[in-house]
């Protein structure tokens, strides 16, 4: 619970609406006590020919009193119960976007969703529903049993005699239900990751006759999920029937000695029936408390998961120093990385640019040459040496203002669902006008297909640009790079995927973005990169050579040798 707590205490939640919400319930719980007195006045005091009009007046009108409170008060706890999900929602989602990529390697994009989702969802229901109803359900419980003692000690005491027994009852059960609330909401996660990541690669699945194989493993996830719930089931079944037959016995055992009373002149007719009505008011809270501390299990493990989230650190980037990248020198130094200990992906990888150079980077596959990338955008720290800009490690520089500078074009595509305009102005830091939009989308050789378009930059493209053809699609990243106007470009293999056609407008695209740039290329088709300044080969993690084209054909035997098969297919 105090984790719970802890959770709430950070969030900025309108306490006042709970406050005022929770007061108009429980004025709501007090018109309900009021309700059986009154009745018992008005049954009483009522003979066949002389009906007390007055006592019904009042019933009415504190009916018409709950009724009133009891919706205001029920919707300020559900706006309430809204705002907080709405808060712990947006600190969730910030914190998400702000973690390293690190923790989405480790961890499915679905099962986050679900956290942020279906485990806000659950808290939600606990503190505007299930809490505010256990409050007044159990001020109605107490002051119930306090009135019906002051009525009558021996029916109420007959009465009392069942609460042990549900206590005793519903312990254990209470337990086994919190252990398989936890065990239902993983699964849930677990399938709703693997679904996310299934439906995203549904091309894929099809294409190669994937559709039973997933539907196989989906079901093995869907009958766990099942079996979970059915024995969740199981135990709500067995709980509720015994509960609910333990009070009708209870009702039936009290009625029965009530009329017994009456009949002997002990107990007037008109408490009898306070004393039912009074006993109802006891009865709903205890079938409403198994569901609450259910509920209260279900959200102590989501609190449990969104705090393991919320203890992850996010990304180090916040510092002072921003620093203009133009005409500075980037160098690597002794630079190693590992993604597993033990298992090291670079080795002492050196390498320096020069102020509006092209240096490459070529290589078998798995050689690190994308790594090498992803630790210069800084989605990975270096675990040994340093890469340096000027005189400066780029860990020290503040990571937003080395991001905006930086303009990165991989083979794979970044494009959002939503329209081209969307995407070409994604991530930059003001509003551009539509003529420079289309200058951007001309550099790039993409205006022609855009005002092929009927609704041109207003064109819808669907999910991850499924409606553009690759070269389209890469097209367009390229214009994205353009008016983001970065000082350092690097680009990982942007030819590879696409047709002679396609390769040759992008690459046409390409030497115009690199111009008074300092440029990074990863790529396999070495015609792309000859005259490049500086070529370094990458093998194994580390660089077994460097130089000019020129130089590494005449010392360099792999790289003669990949430049010679790829001449002569």
């Amino acid at each position: 619970m105090k984790d719970f707590f802890r959770l709430l205490k950070g969030l900025e939640l309108k306490k006042s609406l709970f406050v005022i919400g929770l007061s108009f319930s429980l004025i709501t719980s007090a018109a309900n006590l009021v309700l059986p007195l009154l009745t018992k006045d008005l049954v009483d005091t009522s003979k066949w020919d002389n009906f007390n009009y007055q006592s019904m007046v009042i019933i009415v009108v504190v009916f018409i009193v709950q009724l009133l409170l009891g919706t205001v008060g029920g919707y300020l706890l559900r706006y309430f119960g809204e705002n907080v999900v709405k808060s712990l929602r947006e600190q969730l989602w910030a914190h998400l976007l702000q973690l390293p990529v690190s923790y989405f390697d480790e961890n499915k994009a679905g099962e986050s969703s679900s956290r942020l989702v279906n485990d806000t969802g659950v808290i939600k229901d606990l503190i505007a529903s299930q809490f505010p109803n256990f409050i007044t359900g159990a001020i109605q419980l107490l002051f119930s049993l306090v009135i019906l003692f002051v009525m009558d000690w021996q029916m109420a005491t007959l009465m009392f005699t069942i609460v042990p027994v549900v206590v005793l009852i519903f312990l254990p059960v209470g337990r086994m239900m919190a252990r398989l609330g936890r065990k239902l909401q993983a699964a849930t996660a677990e399938f709703n990751g693997d679904v996310s990541e299934k439906l995203t690669e549904i091309r894929l699945i099809k294409a190669s006759n994937g559709e039973q194989l997933e539907e196989r493993q989906g079901n093995k996830l869907i009958k766990k999920i099942f079996h979970i719930g059915v024995i969740d089931a199981r135990v709500e079944a067995i709980l509720q029937p015994i509960m609910t037959t333990l009070m009708m016995g209870a009702f039936a055992g009290i009625l029965a000695f009530g009329l017994i009373r009456v009949a002997q002149g002990t107990l007037s007719s008109g408490s009898l029936v306070a004393f039912l009505l009074y006993l109802f008011n006891v009865i709903a809270p205890f079938a409403n408390f198994a569901t609450f501390f259910s509920q209260v299990q279900k959200a102590l493990g989501s609190t449990e998961r969104i705090q393991q989230i919320l203890q992850i650190k996010p990304e180090k980037g916040r510092s002072q120093l921003c620093l203009d990248l133009d005409h500075q020198l980037l160098t690597a130094e002794n630079v190693q990385f590992s993604y597993e200990e033990n298992e090291p992906v670079l080795q002492s990888i050196s390498f320096s640019a020069q102020p509006n150079s092209v240096v490459a980077f070529v290589g078998p596959s798995g050689g690190g040459k994308s790594t090498i990338f992803a630790l210069l955008e800084r989605f990975y720290q270096p675990t040994g040496g340093k890469m340096m800009v000027g005189q400066h490690d780029i860990q020290e520089i503040d990571l937003s203002d080395w991001r905006a500078q930086i303009g990165y074009v991989s083979q794979n595509s970044a494009i959002f669902s939503g329209t081209i305009r969307d995407n070409l102005l994604y991530g930059l830091p003001h509003e551009l006008s539509d003529q420079e939009l289309w200058t951007g989308l001309k550099l790039a050789y993409a205006d022609q297909f855009v005002k092929e378009f009927p609704a041109q930059m207003e064109t819808e493209i669907g999910e991850r640009g499924i409606k553009l053809s690759g070269g389209q699609k890469q097209r367009l990243t390229i214009a994205r790079a353009f008016l983001r106007n970065p000082k350092i470009l690097m680009l990982d293999e942007a030819t590879a995927s696409l047709d002679s056609e396609s390769e040759r407008k992008v690459q046409q695209a390409l030497d115009q973005l690199m111009v008074n740039r300092t440029t990074l290329v990863i790529a396999h088709r070495l015609s792309t990169i000859v005259n490049a300044d500086q070529i370094y080969f990458i093998e194994h993690g580390k660089i077994t050579g460097h130089g000019t084209h020129h130089e590494l054909m005449k010392t360099h035997a792999l790289y003669a040798k990949y430049v010679t098969e790829q001449m002569v297919d």
